[in-house]
């Protein structure tokens, strides 16, 4: 009926800075939907515990309802904490800023052109409902309904994590398996600091010395630092008390504290996807009177960090006939990820990295690699990564998907044995004999 659609584009129309509930969100997110049916696609991808709470999820972008070949997937999700309130608002005003600026704003409308953006603005409604009494410090609505940690509720490459898999967690697992997602962010309040993987390790990744270093650390600490330094005030890394202080605003996980089953981890490792964390409040549920300051102070980082999907290499594996070749190998050498990065149903992948030259090696598993050295730019501000094809001619079967196991991947290092010990003295004697000769 016309008046029931123009209360919803009325909804639409004026998000106000101050806490939305549950009936509140779902209103405002359809009619956001309603008043721009064209450019955006709303659906939920599953429901919490306390099934009243849908997950759910506003798609944007010229393409909104399915994955188009070249156009990467990129998502934010907020509020897993319950209680941690800061990003489950600033994504509505995402959500307004960008519906409100396309076709107006010539960034945005090339961003969302080139872009397929989801946007979840509670991954925990039931903790958010739950937390009767706002505190900075700590509710017991961080929880979902079972009292479970959804942030320690992951598969961990690290150790087993005996956490059984809560409905909202499966959801997301779910769903990132669904999507070729490029990049993400997941939003925490607590702190005020970009965090980014690992956040579990063991000697192999170098927690020994205190940081958990992925292979693609280099490009953690440029997405990290895109947000910080375009925040109002994070780049500064005072954080929140004396005691702690982020320099220039960003940590690697580890470093800070590490904890067994994180999402941004999961991301990384199973799918696929670069995800960091973002801590925007010292205060965990401040006051709604603080909200518009909020968005000052994360607009433009928000914004700039969806760019950064465009970084680096993309493109499509094709066999005979030029047949799109799921399920490919195509990583960067050097940088071959423990559960191996493979092409999507349409054959494509899509590799974050900095500017430089990198050695690209595209697998078929039984042919002979094919290998290409690419000279990647900086391509953000293009909004479309390099593109590179490989072709694989004689390749006419689809490879089948090999599941990477949800068992601890990275392995401890063996502890050498006693018939290697000698070897090993030898080598250690030549090492410090070698840097006293230097």
């Amino acid at each position: 009926d016309v008046a029931g659609i123009l209360c919803l584009v009325s909804v639409a129309a004026a998000l106000d800075f101050k806490y939305h509930h549950a009936e509140e969100l779902e209103a405002y997110l359809k009619g956001v939907h309603a008043a721009y049916p064209s450019f955006t696609h709303l659906h939920s991808i599953g429901r919490s515990v306390e099934g009243r709470g849908d997950l759910w999820v506003l798609v944007l972008g010229r393409f909104p309802t399915h994955h188009k070949i070249g156009i990467p997937e990129f998502k934010y999700v907020a509020n897993m904490h319950g209680d941690e309130t800061v990003g489950r608002e600033m994504l509505l005003h995402l959500i307004d800023f960008l519906v409100t600026s396309y076709r107006h704003d010539p960034v945005i409308t090339r961003l969302l052109n080139n872009t397929r953006i989801h946007i979840m603005p509670t991954m925990n409604p039931d903790g958010f409902e739950a937390t009767k009494v706002p505190d900075c410090y700590y509710t017991p609505g961080r929880y979902n309904k079972n009292g479970e940690d959804l942030n320690r509720n992951f598969p961990d490459a690290f150790e087993n994590n005996n956490a059984s898999i809560q409905p909202e967690t499966q959801a997301v697992m779910d769903w990132i398996k669904n999507e070729t997602f490029v990049l993400s962010a997941n939003l925490h309040g607590g702190a005020l600091v970009a965090s980014y993987t690992f956040d579990n390790g063991n000697s192999v990744t170098g927690s020994l010395k205190g940081y958990s270093r992925s292979l693609d650390d280099d490009v953690f600490i440029h997405l990290a630092k895109t947000y910080s330094f375009n925040h109002a005030s994070m780049y500064k890394g005072t954080g929140c008390d004396n005691r702690q202080t982020f320099p220039e605003g960003i940590t690697n996980g580890y470093s800070w504290y590490q904890l067994e089953g994180g999402m941004q981890d999961y991301n990384y490792i199973w799918g696929q996807c670069f995800e960091i964390t973002l801590e925007l409040s010292c205060c965990k549920y401040p006051p709604a009177n603080q909200l518009e300051k909020f968005w000052r102070d994360n607009k433009a980082a928000l914004i700039e960090y969806i760019k950064q999907v465009h970084l680096g290499v993309k493109g499509q594996v094709t066999g005979k006939n030029g047949t799109p070749i799921p399920n490919a190998i195509v990583e960067a050498k050097g940088r071959a990820h423990v559960c191996p990065y493979r092409t999507n149903q349409q054959g494509e992948y899509f590799l974050l990295l900095l500017p430089g030259t990198y050695v690209i090696n595209a697998t078929v598993p039984g042919f002979k690699s094919i290998l290409k050295t690419v000279e990647i730019p900086d391509n953000t501000g293009n909004f479309s990564a390099l593109k590179q094809d490989f072709s694989f001619p004689e390749v006419s079967i689809k490879p089948e998907a090999p599941s990477c196991p949800k068992i601890p991947l990275y392995q401890e290092l063996e502890r050498p044995s006693a018939a290697v010990k000698p070897t090993l003295h030898i080598l250690a004697l030549m090492t410090v004999m070698l840097v006293i000769f230097k």
